[in-house]
């Protein structure tokens, strides 16, 4: 495993990050706190372009606990079924629906321990809506995030709570807010798996990867 960068060139890396792109983005389409908490949980195992096709018609009928509810699994299960693993998934989003309306009046709680309670969100799914709903420096490491971390010596770790801790920990504090988003897209575009596009990353100089493409 590399080593952590120092504190200088993680500064700058994110610098570089910041002029190329001012306000990253999620890519997972949204309209409210629980279409995102929702959106994430169907995007385990799926990508974001799949999800955001299942759910653009799913969105305009069901947006809250109540529709979802109204909806059932039958109804939200037609919607979704392009999507991996899509039964399990209707069963966890209508559970997570009706204990939103029983136990938290409709609202999506903003704190990490509730929303892990909730079924089918875990770590990495409650801290996606604490960032992107509440604009918490909250890092959700996927897998992404993890190869980034690891290749570039900006946070690195032998699993994904020690890369979250490391971004936590050495990503100055002006770059938190957006530091996950940063690192997934550079990680989904850039610094893919199998071909790194190196020759067109912008951090290639400051980068400890060895087996760098041309």
């Amino acid at each position: 495993m590399v080593k952590q960068l120092p504190y200088a060139t993680v500064r700058e890396i994110f610098t570089r990050f910041r002029a190329a792109e001012a306000e990253p983005k999620g890519e997972l389409h949204h309209v409210n706190a629980f279409t995102l908490v929702v959106a994430v949980v169907l995007s385990a195992q799926a990508t974001d372009a799949g999800v955001n096709k299942a759910t653009a018609k799913l969105f305009e009928i069901a947006d809250t606990p109540e529709k979802m509810l109204a909806l059932g699994e039958e109804g939200l299960t037609a919607h979704i079924k392009t999507i991996g693993l899509f039964r399990n998934k209707a069963r966890n989003v209508i559970k997570l629906s009706r204990i939103l309306v029983e136990e938290y009046g409709g609202e999506v709680p903003n704190s990490r321990a509730a929303l892990i309670s909730l079924p089918g969100v875990g770590r990495k799914t409650a801290n996606v809506v604490l960032n992107m709903w509440w604009h918490y420096p909250a890092q959700a490491v996927d897998t992404h995030i993890f190869r980034v971390g690891n290749r570039s010596g900006v946070a690195p770790g032998k699993d994904v709570d020690a890369v979250e801790r490391a971004i936590e920990d050495n990503v100055p504090v002006d770059f938190q807010q957006h530091a996950h988003h940063w690192l997934i897209l550079h990680g989904r575009y850039i610094c893919v798996a199998r071909k790194p596009k190196c020759g067109a990353c912008l951090i290639r100089d400051l980068c400890q990867f060895e087996d760098k493409t041309l």
